[in-house]
């Protein structure tokens, strides 16, 4: 069996995402079809995601993270604002290991607290995996437009518009036009909670995950 820490590929020193779902996988002495049956994702693309060929967005990942008894954050770890307060500008920026989606983490971690928001700067020319999960989103346009898939029907949605909807209605987005849409994202899907930790040496190992971005002014 190839050994978990050649089984990480690495960019710039850092482990992606695909790696360290194969590693834990293995880990757990799952198959790919046990871990996409639990994790409601597709063999055929759970299979791309972990050769990095697909970078699942948040939602899939957290589904993922969940059938292996991890959190999210075993993954990527994303900056948690240190008191409610967010202030615009000054909020640190993180994507995925080879996704194009910028994220600002708007939420902070308290016990009892349900809802995940972010504000996500999508680029001109992507297109979303097709996802369904628990809880329940609202999707809100900022700046530019995005097309959005539900249950078959396909909308444009430009800046000010919303949409609210249960999560296990298939789903997914894109960004149809030639500039950057600015969204934010709320929703209950539990994202970087998760009752079971990982060990101290998998934290370890997970935590380079997070891939910093630096602050780029978006062209209206």
């Amino acid at each position: 069996m190839t050994n978990a820490a050649e089984d990480r590929t690495e960019s710039e020193g850092h482990p992606k995402v695909g790696a360290l779902i194969r590693a834990r996988r293995r880990q757990q002495h799952m198959t790919l079809e046990a871990l996409g049956k639990s994790a409601d994702v597709s063999v055929g693309y759970l299979s791309q995601v972990e050769r990095d060929h697909a970078t699942p967005s948040l939602g899939t990942l957290a589904q993922i993270a969940r059938a292996l008894g991890v959190g999210i954050d075993y993954f990527v770890s994303a900056p948690t604002a240190k008191t409610a307060l967010t202030r615009a500008g000054e909020r640190n920026r993180f994507s995925l290991d080879g996704s194009s989606i910028v994220y600002e983490r708007l939420g902070t971690d308290f016990p009892g607290n349900t809802l995940s928001s972010f504000i996500m700067i999508v680029p001109p020319g992507y297109q979303s995996e097709t996802v369904a999960h628990e809880g329940e989103e609202i999707l809100y346009v900022l700046e530019g437009a995005i097309t959005q898939r539900l249950d078959g029907d396909e909308m444009i949605m430009n800046a000010g518009d919303s949409l609210h909807f249960r999560g296990n209605r298939p789903h997914s987005w894109s960004n149809h036009t030639e500039t950057p849409a600015r969204l934010l994202w709320t929703g209950t899907l539990a994202l970087f909670r998760s009752s079971a930790k990982p060990s101290r040496q998998l934290e370890a190992v997970a935590k380079p995950g997070i891939k910093p971005v630096k602050k780029k002014k978006i062209v209206k």
